[in-house]
């Protein structure tokens, strides 16, 4: 009597409090140990270059391919998520992360840093990284914005104690004994993994999954299964099955989302392109501070400066972007960060003195906090929660191979030209022209619904054509916050 009693209190406790800021806590931490971690593999770049003979377009490889697995590993995460949840998928990104770190310690050449530490760790990172940021959309309904920022702000932590604790390190043990170290370090994911408690939304929940004929694919793979399973022809059979494949293939890649919502399909474009970008500062600032004169130690501060700043104002960004004034235009407040953000690079070309260096890293902060406060709410805006782990999952492999291929490319521009500033021309050009064609065409597809509203055209799924959001302000007493039930068992 007294376990259902407690099953049933655990069944009406609502999101937005309880046990949801325990899972935010662990997200915090979680988002440092994954996308924090890649901040301090510039305070190696020389390191390895020397070890490994290694060009500056081949060194590059190894945090590229990193942070493009560590992106486009959704898919796979996605799967995972739906398979096995949200707690599995966090605990065996920590135990893949550690297992990569632990291997790269024993490289004898930089092509196997690009399996363990880029591919192994990457993965790693993905699993634990995605699966925390889709276990919040669960969590959190009113505080969603705020959640996202305050999560993002571990990356920021990363940011400020990775190149830190990496140059010390460094400086001690060496290069091999400091990935060693933190393959134990990065173990510390599966203790935020079980903090994870699956969550299953109660009935009405805003969240649940899409009435039957809202998505009609399903319907279908079931009948062709159905009738494949039923017809005498082998042929016939086997075009079936492969029809309805692709069918799911197609689903749980959100290729229909990106072909019906004009909104994500803007939004993952311009993301995209922006990541040809984005990535380059964090790679090359500190091989150029170092090249024209800086102190190791200093050019390291460079990286923790942004990570600093990163920890105060994205959670200020985060409340902004979530009152009500906003609601429908953080798109335009993530697109004027992105080109502040590619505006400030011109700051490095000017000059490389150590103090200049650091105003840049002010400003690139505040614009990168803006970024990294708004990618994921910007995305959980346009499509709906019960989409978003295969929305996610397209948005990131789609941007993994502009990350993928981005600094290696501009690297081998720097080996040709041996001109460090084509760093920041590149990573300026792709910011702005990003942030540009972001915030005209969603003003363009906005002016376009009004003038439909306007005209009274009837739309069948206004949701397939404009820019939408899923609602964030306290609802109703009619229409009381979803419930969830916490489910403890492993």
């Amino acid at each position: 009597m007294s376990q259902g009693g407690a099953a049933a209190r655990k069944a009406a406790e609502p999101q937005d409090q309880g046990w949801a800021w325990v899972v935010l806590l662990a997200t915090v931490l979680l988002q440092a140990l994954t996308l924090g971690f890649p901040s301090c593999i510039g305070v190696f770049f020389t390191d390895l270059q020397h070890e490994f003979q290694a060009s500056n377009s081949e060194t590059s490889w190894f945090p590229s391919i990193m942070v493009a697995v560590l992106h486009g590993g959704g898919p796979l995460c996605s799967i995972l998520v739906k398979r096995f949840g949200c707690r599995f998928a966090v605990m065996l990104g920590g135990l893949l992360s550690s297992v990569g770190m632990v291997s790269s310690s024993f490289c004898k050449s930089i092509s196997q840093l690009y399996l363990t530490a880029g591919l192994i760790t990457g993965l790693g990172s993905c699993f634990s990284f995605q699966a925390g940021v889709t276990v919040l959309g669960y969590y959190f309904v009113r505080w969603r914005t705020l959640a996202n920022a305050v999560a993002s702000t571990g990356t920021s932590l990363g940011f400020t104690l990775w190149p830190l604790l990496s140059q010390y390190l460094l400086d001690e043990m060496g290069w091999r004994n400091t990935f060693l170290i933190y393959g134990g370090i990065l173990l510390n994911s599966c203790v935020c993994g079980a903090i994870m408690r699956p969550v299953q939304l109660a009935p009405g929940s805003l969240l649940q999954s899409p009435k039957p004929g809202k998505e009609p694919g399903g319907r279908a793979e079931e009948a062709q299964l159905s009738n494949g399973a039923s017809s005498p022809h082998p042929e016939l059979q086997q075009h079936t099955r492969r029809t309805a494949c692709l069918q799911v293939l197609k689903k749980s890649l959100a290729f229909d989302i990106f072909c019906q919502n004009k909104g994500y399909q803007i939004y993952t474009i311009g993301v995209t392109w922006m990541m040809m970008g984005f990535a380059l500062p964090h790679v090359y600032l500190v091989p150029y501070a170092i090249q024209n004169g800086v102190e190791e130690r200093r050019a390291a501060l460079l990286i923790s400066i942004i990570g600093l700043i990163n920890i105060f104002i994205r959670p200020l960004t985060g409340l902004l972007s979530g009152h009500r004034v906003f609601t429908g235009r953080r798109i335009y407040l993530f697109s004027l960060a992105v080109l502040l953000c590619g505006l400030s690079n011109f700051i490095c070309v000017i000059s490389a003195e150590f103090s200049v260096l650091i105003t840049y890293c002010v400003i690139f902060s505040i614009a990168m906090s803006g970024i990294g406060a708004l990618t994921f709410q910007v995305l959980m805006d346009v499509v709906e929660m019960d989409r978003f782990s295969s929305a996610l999952g397209l948005f990131t492999i789609l941007e993994s191979i502009t990350l993928l291929i981005g600094p290696p490319l501009t690297g081998l521009l720097v080996d040709i030209t041996s001109d460090f500033h084509y760093v920041f021309y590149n990573s300026s050009f792709f910011l702005i022209s990003a942030a540009l064609f972001m915030g005209l065409s969603f003003c363009a597809l906005e002016k376009k619904n009004k003038l439909k509203e306007a005209s009274k055209v009837p739309l069948d799924n206004p949701s397939r054509y404009q820019y939408s959001e899923v609602p964030t302000e306290p609802q109703p007493e009619s229409q009381s916050p979803p419930a969830v039930v916490y489910i403890t068992s492993i």
